[in-house]
């Protein structure tokens, strides 16, 4: 079936971070938006970062003095609208014989520390690991300290496109651009649905004053299939790649491991039981629909992690694994660690209505975003002005922890603290319209395990856009780790729940 003729100011191709980011403000400035995805919202690389919000330190080396002051910036910014989501944690740089030298260190972590004072994150110290409690292996006895923060990065998403439709924009996950031509001064758009348990798959038109392609590393190739010719700017793909294994050390401080071939990693502790080790930075021509780690990648984590902790690592201690590729700016002759992470917005020679997003990165999203609308000006002229540099996102509107954590307690005197917590760093303040009504646990329905009930699905699926397990397991609450220790069909269970509320869900 084909439906025609639906009519917005803007349409936004692709459900990152950076397309969240855009749908959300400039539905925010009072234009009518649709957000397309052909697959799940963060169901791509924003889902597969290291999970922080930070400067970049390392990019200092790099002479990337704007991009770090600029993302050091948007640390706070980020920070103060969803404190649910965002938490500063302390990095502890140990030093080996081959680290980068130690008054190197010093005056970069300096620069570090004022390029954009933080009223939130604490300045970098030097530090002892001489103590007989130290997770590292013996003889490593000084390093720095210094601080940026740990972000779930797909809920990051979620968010943005909350607040978008909070903002009046339709968001449409499983909605795939399949043709985009010239209409006057905007575009005509058709649009394919993907889900796989759709009913009716359909196809339909509609007509867009402009278009934003914020397809990440689809960028250039999505050009290409809908103009039948490569794009004047192409992508420089970097894959990188995470291993999760049980916690390596006890404490809330992550590392940042120094490499003797000059790249650091991180060991960041994850989930309660988990350390997350990565990246590693590979050049990458490959698929873009299944990215994997390589044996030589997981090698190369495990020995860097065992160079310097006192817990040795082997491949049997692997958890779990992801990769993603990063959208890069094409810098021809620069190796791939070197390529900057900014980004750049290309708008198209012929149509200044159409613009295309290269590299960025989860810090600096929101810039992006502003930067994204003050290029659409000229088309918008009557749009508003910029606006969510001191807004909270969706969730993130509370004074403090405690005194959220104490309502929902209230609110919920018969929940586990568990599931408080839980519910607490995932849904932040709107823990308490999830539990609206409810008074016991029988209340939240049938559950599924791990804690989660059809209460909280049927949220996820209303009010986050969930069409499916892997959607909320993987992607809005992280459980999947625990649902991997449970007998393969409570997943089937909660997919067939899914699956038959969506079904009740359409109208006869």
């Amino acid at each position: 079936m084909t439906d025609t003729q639906e009519q917005v100011d803007l349409l936004v191709i692709g459900g990152g971070i950076n397309g969240a980011g855009i749908a959300a403000d400039a539905a925010g400035r009072g234009l009518n938006v649709m957000l397309v995805e052909k697959g799940d919202l963060a169901s791509g690389t924003s889902s597969w970062s290291t999970k922080l919000i930070h400067g970049g330190l390392r990019y200092l080396e790099f002479y990337e003095f704007g991009l770090v002051r600029k993302a050091l910036l948007e640390r706070d910014v980020l920070t103060k609208a969803a404190p649910h989501l965002i938490k500063p944690i302390a990095f502890n740089i140990p030093q080996l014989p081959t680290s980068r030298p130690a008054i190197m260190l010093r005056a970069g972590l300096f620069l570090y520390d004022f390029l954009a004072k933080s009223s939130i994150f604490k300045r970098s110290r030097a530090i002892s690991f001489a103590s007989p409690n130290s997770p590292l292996r013996k003889g490593i006895s000084k390093g720095f300290e210094y601080w940026d923060a740990q972000v779930d990065d797909s809920r990051l998403v979620i968010l943005n496109a909350q607040q978008a439709a909070r903002n009046g924009a339709a968001i449409a996950p499983y909605t795939e651009c399949v043709g985009l031509e010239q209409s006057g001064e905007g575009w005509r758009v058709k649009l394919r649905s993907t889900a796989a348990n759709s009913a009716t798959p359909s196809e339909r038109t509609i007509e867009a004053r402009a278009v934003v392609n914020a397809a990440g590393p689809w960028v250039a190739r999505l050009l290409a299939k809908l103009f039948g010719k490569k794009p004047p700017l192409d992508t420089r793909l970097v894959k990188g790649s995470h291993i999760i294994v049980p916690k390596l050390h006890e404490g809330a401080q992550a590392f940042m491991l120094q490499h003797t071939d000059g790249r650091v990693i991180f060991v960041i502790p994850y989930l309660d039981h988990y350390s997350l080790i990565g990246t590693t930075e590979a050049e990458y021509d490959g698929a873009l629909e299944k990215v994997e780690i390589s044996d030589e990648e997981t090698d190369y984590l495990i020995a860097v992690s065992n160079a310097y902790f006192a817990k040795q690592l082997e491949r049997s201690d692997v958890v779990s694994t992801y990769s993603g590729v990063r959208p890069l700016i094409d810098e021809e002759g620069k190796d791939a660690t070197k390529v900057s992470r900014d980004y750049h917005i290309e708008r198209h020679a012929a149509h200044s209505s159409l613009l295309s997003i290269y590299g960025g990165k989860v810090t600096t999203y929101r810039t992006l975003a502003e930067d994204v609308m003050g290029t659409l000006a000229a088309v918008f002229p009557q749009m508003g002005g910029s606006w969510t540099k001191a807004v909270a996102l969706p969730g993130g509107d509370f004074e403090s922890t405690q005194g959220l954590l104490s309502q929902i307690k209230s609110a919920a005197p018969w929940a586990d603290p568990d599931s408080i917590n839980r519910w607490l760093q995932t849904y932040g303040s709107d823990t308490l319209a999830m539990l609206s009504g409810v008074d016991s646990r029988a209340g939240l329905g049938e559950e599924f395990g791990a804690g989660l009930c059809a209460r909280e699905v049927d949220y996820l699926i209303d009010v986050e856009w969930a069409r499916c397990a892997e959607d909320i397991l993987w992607r809005r609450t992280k459980l999947g780790y625990e649902f991997e220790k449970l007998e393969p069909s409570a997943v089937e269970r909660l997919d067939h729940y899914i699956h038959q509320r969506l079904a009740d869900l359409v109208p006869a």
